[in-house]
């Protein structure tokens, strides 16, 4: 008989929590949300390519599709391009130059995209504004170059996106794990007022993170240290509704094949992050080489009525997609 009694009673518990994190994480019993989905840009318009047999050490220049546009990516034409497109932020990449500048450049070494050699950290800035940027791409394996002698001074400072921008939103990303680096784009943005601050959000490797925001507390930063310090506990205790310290005030990459396994995704989740200054941007596929909701069907696979941001690398596909769909 005691034994029948502390069955129910269990049985009891298991039946009421498992209530209470259907209705705490259920989106039918939250705030509805409205508008449509932010779209992050990545690089801003740029050539696109294909993935197969793609490592670290690839030149992606050497392979992308046959173009459909002018445009090279992380130069200011491609920027304005996908501001006029409707991107409401622009992924850009950094590259400390030897004179103390940042230049936004993909690549770590110049000879992939670039007729010239070596690292941006080896040239000035006036050295790099004589490059060619569109120097290396094709698309039929070297046979014709597109691009060449197009992309002539087109290599920008960060100080002249930022003055040519000056009210959109960046996404800056540091592409090595130097903390000075971080240190020096620390020291670099803090001439900026807090205003213009407020429309950056820089990720990047964790230490250059870590040393930045150490410089800059109130700085948007996100690294794979801060996503885990946020979404580990948040996977673990989230259906109570807890939000970890560790989710305030950054942004979260998420691979569309792990967001539905968040608590209340994809509502309630969007809002308990918005509710600390938190943005969430879905990325496509698992997260690998910077996949992105480039096609139509892509955009099908994403929850219905989903409002978080979406990164894509061809916004002139994409936004006009969603504002059909308004």
């Amino acid at each position: 008989m005691k034994v029948k009694k502390i069955a129910k009673k269990a049985l009891f518990i298991i039946l009421f929590l498992t209530l209470f994190m259907f209705v705490n994480n259920s989106s039918l019993f939250t705030k509805e949300r409205s508008g449509k989905p932010i779209l992050l840009a990545h690089r801003g318009l740029g050539q696109t390519f294909h993935m197969e047999g793609i490592t670290g050490e690839t030149c992606t220049a050497e392979r992308i599709y046959e173009p459909e546009h002018p445009y090279i990516e992380n130069t200011t034409p491609s920027m304005k391009a996908a501001f006029g497109e409707g991107a409401d932020i622009v992924e850009i990449d950094v590259q400390p130059t030897k004179d103390g500048e940042f230049a936004i450049f993909h690549d770590w070494t110049l000879d992939c995209r670039t007729e010239g050699k070596g690292t941006t950290r080896e040239h000035s800035m006036k050295e790099l504004k004589q490059l060619d940027v569109g120097y290396g791409y094709t698309a039929d394996n070297g046979k014709s170059f597109p691009f060449r002698g197009k992309g002539v001074g087109l290599m920008p400072t960060l100080d002249e996106v930022l003055a040519e921008f000056p009210n959109e939103s960046f996404l800056i990303h540091i592409k090595s794990d130097d903390p000075e680096e971080g240190s020096q784009l620390a020291h670099y943005l803090s001439k900026y007022p807090n205003k213009r601050l407020e429309g950056l959000t820089v990720y990047g490797g964790d230490q250059p993170i870590a040393a930045l925001k150490e410089a800059m507390p109130d700085m948007r930063v996100m690294s794979k240290e801060t996503l885990k310090s946020c979404l580990l506990p948040y996977i673990a205790a989230g259906w109570t509704g807890y939000i970890p310290s560790a989710c305030e005030n950054t942004q979260l990459h998420i691979p569309e094949t792990y967001f539905s396994y968040l608590w209340g995704n994809p509502d309630k989740f969007l809002n308990r992050m918005e509710s600390v200054g938190t943005r969430v941007i879905l990325v496509a596929g698992d997260g690998g080489w910077s996949e992105g909701f480039d096609k139509k069907q892509d955009l099908e696979r994403l929850p219905e009525g989903y409002t978080g941001g979406i990164w894509t690398n061809r916004i002139d596909i994409i936004s006009p997609i969603i504002k059909e769909e308004e």
